[in-house]
């Protein structure tokens, strides 16, 4: 966590001088007199803070390595942090680091632009909307930063600008007292958000992307939810959020599931849209890496993919539950002689190279279809940031709607939990339930659904271990014990061939799942720098 003090700031708000978030003695004082002179100024401002969130250290890849505690997805390259695997967190891994780094910068520059636009005279209409979006881009790092490193014995350090009278004084942020207190806060950003913001039909094309009003109500849903693992009265808030955002904003689930990873500019902006990177591929690599990271190392001699983050055997056998040529499965899950379309020829999977796995994401992997996808600038063309163009969804509404179906599941209503996930279900084509749903039913659904995607599926399986639902609390605790499971075919390049499934053969030293791991530890070097004022959670004290 870093005091990044902003500089002399000009078009792309450059840093001429800056220091560690929670040093004592700051290196520099704002000069910003004259910035926000005009809306292109606050339109810059608020683009510095975008565009950080697809880069590698962030959303492009780095945030997922977390993942691997979990038994969806195994890393298929050995990284030097397996500690994030095994519940052996030391905090200082740079995976999780470098991202608690970078999300305090954003809510630095978010509160950076509040604090000089707030009471601004004769605000434009362009800048009300960079300070709405500042609030929602504050909101958004800060939930990032509570859920992870927070609990109810302690929360994250979190300072407003605007609540300094004059200029902020560089103090270290002091540490909430409990991550009940950043939900408080971030819902309370995400309302201010709302109050500025238009809703996103009224973005011009050009626009489309930037902060609205249902993205700020379903972020509220989430913080909400997550909030509830220490406050069960808040999943009433939940069931309002997301009913507002059905009933008041039009959201909905798109015509099919593939439709929310389309290459399809026409298929950007589906009623299930409700935040996302939009990313373009072409040769300007816009967006984020993951696709070609997830992608077959080398791409079997045409591109370079990067064989990084694979399906498990869990995550298959979980999703083949809803039989073997379900559309959910086909359209996530590439398996050895699955048939697809690669750079215009129909293959049949096989992985040649990395540590095995038997399987590849398929989810993401739409763009990489046609002869001519670099030329027509679906995908990247340069291998060392293999972009696609989609519309990369960080939340759909399809999981505000497993959180709804989760609150009434809280409160006894299996029968309207069942409305949701039928919904979802019958949208894949998938044999709905037959009755009133169960916290199993729900935890399939949220599971398969979602899966691969950055709805945190370790997170979700953190808080259900502390629910006072017995089922949902045993699930979870299966799987955060459990060690992922792959198949090992014995010609690898044979689709045809034999294979066995036995354990991941990288981070094989995993930790028995308890509570104290709910959270990550802080840096050490934030702790240390803070003199104090940055204290660990008593869990790892």
């Amino acid at each position: 966590m870093n005091k990044y003090i902003i500089g002399s700031v000009v078009a792309v708000m450059s840093l001429s001088s800056c220091s560690d978030f929670l040093d004592v003695q700051p290196e520099g004082n704002p000069s910003t007199g004259n910035f926000f002179t005009n809306d292109q100024q606050a339109i810059d401002a608020i683009d510095y803070i975008y565009a950080r969130f697809p880069q590698e250290n962030m959303f492009g890849r780095e945030l997922f390595w977390e993942q691997g505690a979990a038994n969806d997805i195994v890393w298929g390259k050995t990284r030097s942090f397996p500690t994030i695997a095994t519940f052996k967190y030391t905090g200082d891994e740079s995976c999780i680091s470098d991202s608690f780094n970078e999300f305090y910068k954003r809510i630095a520059y978010s509160n950076y632009v509040i604090k000089n636009l707030l009471n601004k005279e004769n605000r434009s209409a362009i800048e009300t909307r960079s300070l709405g979006e500042a609030y929602f881009l504050r909101a958004f790092s800060h939930f990032w930063v509570a859920h992870r490193y927070g609990t109810n014995e302690g929360g994250v350090p979190f300072v407003r600008w605007e609540d300094f009278e004059g200029e902020y004084d560089n103090s270290i942020p002091p540490q909430s007292a409990t991550v009940m207190d950043d939900y408080r806060m971030i819902i309370e950003d995400l309302d201010a958000a709302m109050s500025y913001l238009p809703r996103f039909e009224e973005y011009s094309a050009d626009d489309q992307g930037r902060a609205h009003k249902a993205a700020c109500l379903g972020y509220k849903a989430k913080t909400y939810a997550y909030w509830a693992t220490w406050d069960e009265t808040k999943w009433n808030d939940v069931i309002t959020c997301v009913d507002q955002l059905e009933n008041e904003y039009g959201r909905g689930l798109a015509d099919e599931f593939d439709d929310n990873f389309s290459p399809d500019f026409a298929k950007f902006w589906t009623r299930e849209y409700i935040w996302t990177i939009p990313s373009t591929g072409g040769t300007k690599m816009g967006g984020v890496e993951l696709p070609g990271v997830m992608l077959e190392n080398k791409g079997w001699g045409i591109y370079n993919g990067w064989g990084q983050i694979k399906p498990s055997n869990d995550i298959y056998e979980e999703m083949l539950k809803d039989g073997v040529d379900n559309e959910r499965l086909l359209s996530s899950i590439l398996t050895y002689g699955q048939k697809f379309m690669f750079f215009g020829e129909e293959r049949e999977f096989f992985s040649e190279s990395d540590l095995n796995s038997g399987f590849q994401v398929y989810k993401y992997q739409k763009a990489f279809a046609t002869e001519d996808c670099q030329e027509t600038g679906l995908v990247s063309t340069n291998g060392n940031w293999p972009t696609v163009r989609m519309n990369f969804p960080l939340m759909r509404f399809a999981e505000l709607m497993l959180f709804r179906a989760e609150a009434y599941l809280m409160q006894g209503n299996g029968a309207k939990a069942a409305e949701d996930i039928n919904a979802i279900r019958v949208r894949s084509h998938l044999t709905p339930l037959s009755g009133a749903a169960t916290m199993a039913d729900l935890y399939h659904e949220r599971r398969c659904e979602l899966a691969f995607e950055y709805t945190n599926h370790l997170f979700d399986l953190k808080r259900w271990h502390r629910s006072s639902n017995a089922e949902i609390k045993a699930l979870a605790a299966a799987e955060l014990n459990a060690r992922p499971t792959v198949r090992y075919y014995e010609e690898r390049e044979n689709p045809a061939s034999a294979y066995t499934v036995d354990f991941y053969e990288d981070y094989t030293d995993k930790l028995p799942y308890n509570d104290n791991f709910m959270t990550f530890p802080f840096p050490s070097k934030q702790v240390t720098q803070s003199n104090g004022a940055l204290k660990q959670l008593p869990c790892w004290q």
